[in-house]
Formats: C-alpha cells, sequence, structure tokens
C-alpha cells in the first residue's frame, strides 16, 4: 500500500481528479460510514474514539464533494438497528453526532435531518436543533444526515403520513386508496423534493445496504470497499467516482 504522504500517492490522486473532469459526477451521492468499531479495535482505540475519528472524516468526506461539486450527499450515522447497542456507547455516539452537525453547518453546509431525531435525548436534539436555528448556510452542498434511520420505518412513516393527509380531506377508504401510488408516497419520504442517490458507498467490506435509502436506492449505483470508514482517503473516493462514471446506468430498460 503507497503511503498517503508519497509522491507516487500524490500523482495518483491528481491523475484520477483529472480524468473526472470529462465525467458527469453523481448529483446526490448516499454513504454508509461502516468499521468505526473494527477500526477501533484494530487500533487499540476505543470504541467512543473509533466513533469520533469516523465522525472527523465525515466532515473531511464532505469537504471533497464540494471540492468536487457534488450538491447532495446522505450521510447514514445513526440506523435504528444501532439503538440495541449497550447504553454507554450510545451516549458517547450521541454527543459525537451533535458535534459533528455542528462542524457541518459551521463549514457552511446545509443540513437537513433524515430519520427519526426523536430517538435522541432531549438535551441533543434541543441543541442540535437551536444549532439549525442560529446556521446560515450556503447552498453549495446539502447534507442529509440519518439519525434513528431504517429504510422501512421510513417508508412506512411515508404511507401513515400519506393516509392521515388522505383522509384529512374527508375521502373514504376507497379514494384514500386510489391516493396511493409510487409518487404520493415519494412525496411523503424523508428525503421529498430530492433526487434519488445516483451513487451509495459503502465501507468496511460489508456488501449490503442494511435498510439505507431502501425506495429511493431502486436504480443507485452501488460502491463496496474493504477499508474501514476511519480509514477513507480521498483517493478512494475518486476511484468510487470513477468506476460509477465508467458503468452504463440502464434504470432497467
Amino acid at each position: 500500500m503507497v503511503d498517503d504522504d508519497s509522491l507516487l500517492y500524490r500523482v495518483y490522486e491528481r491523475r484520477l481528479t483529472r480524468e473526472l473532469e470529462s465525467y458527469e459526477l453523481p448529483q446526490h451521492l448516499g454513504v454508509i460510514v461502516d468499521g468505526n468499531r473494527r477500526w477501533a479495535k484494530a487500533s487499540g482505540a476505543t470504541t467512543a474514539e473509533g466513533h469520533r475519528v469516523g465522525a472527523a472524516k465525515i466532515v473531511e468526506f464532505l469537504t471533497w464533494c464540494e471540492d468536487l461539486h457534488i450538491p447532495l450527499v446522505t450521510v447514514w450515522m445513526l440506523s435504528t438497528d444501532n439503538l440495541s447497542r449497550p447504553p454507554e456507547e450510545l451516549d458517547a455516539l450521541y454527543g459525537i453526532i451533535k458535534d459533528t452537525v455542528e462542524q457541518i453547518i459551521d463549514a457552511g453546509y446545509c443540513v437537513r435531518l433524515t430519520g427519526s431525531a426523536e430517538i435522541l435525548p432531549e438535551e441533543v436534539r434541543g441543541a442540535i436543533g437551536r444549532i439549525q436555528e442560529d446556521a446560515e448556510p450556503d447552498s453549495r452542498l446539502t447534507v442529509n444526515v440519518a439519525i434513528g434511520y431504517g429504510g422501512r420505518e421510513e417508508i412506512v412513516d411515508a404511507v401513515r403520513e400519506l393516509v392521515l393527509d388522505l383522509g384529512a380531506r374527508g375521502l373514504d377508504p376507497e379514494q384514500i386508496a386510489a391516493g396511493i401510488s409510487i409518487d404520493s408516497i415519494t412525496e411523503h419520504l424523508y428525503t421529498r423534493g430530492q433526487p434519488d442517490p445516483d451513487l451509495i458507498i459503502r465501507t468496511s467490506g460489508e456488501q449490503r445496504l442494511s435498510g439505507f435509502l431502501l425506495w429511493q436506492s431502486v436504480h443507485s449505483e452501488y460502491w463496496f470497499c474493504e477499508t474501514y470508514w476511519p480509514g477513507f482517503r480521498r483517493v478512494d473516493l475518486l476511484r468510487a467516482l470513477r468506476d460509477f462514471c465508467r458503468r452504463e446506468r440502464r434504470f432497467g430498460s
């Protein structure tokens, strides 16, 4: 493996960057930031330290996306399945999430919480709310921070909200059923008004979605890598984008 500081690495990175200039890059990039705990174990660090290093990598990753003019990124920070982890790990993770959201907003990015923020402790949820209220982000990058997110839960929430909306109009059951469609459900997702992800990246060697953007990813491309998230490098992103750009997307045709 070439050391990040070596001349060879920098030359390779510049070559990849130039190569991508002739391609149309994703307009929505999803990333499953997996492997923080395994990175910590392999490095002799604590689990909390693994999450902190992983969170710092998120902020760095977003600067790479901004430089490449990718306008929308969805980052999965906490799944509904993660809520079964030990309380001491979750307590540390909640604070890390709050600090990370603050750093993303301080960087000037527009943050949109995706998922069930209600699962966060009240003081953390309130702090994030105050941070968002005080923010004056520009529009060069929007970041969906998926917290307490599960793909099945999102679809259930969307359908439930849609049915309530239709029922509030005084429609009978048959009319409500007729009003349920792909478009109407899409309009009630957490990502309503946004394009579906073109590319989804998952780190740590796992090759599954685990429920990430189940509805939205029907035509997404996937890219998996063995690297644990804290060790993810800009050159890894560039390689993922090059692979994406070389594919012929058929959209089911």
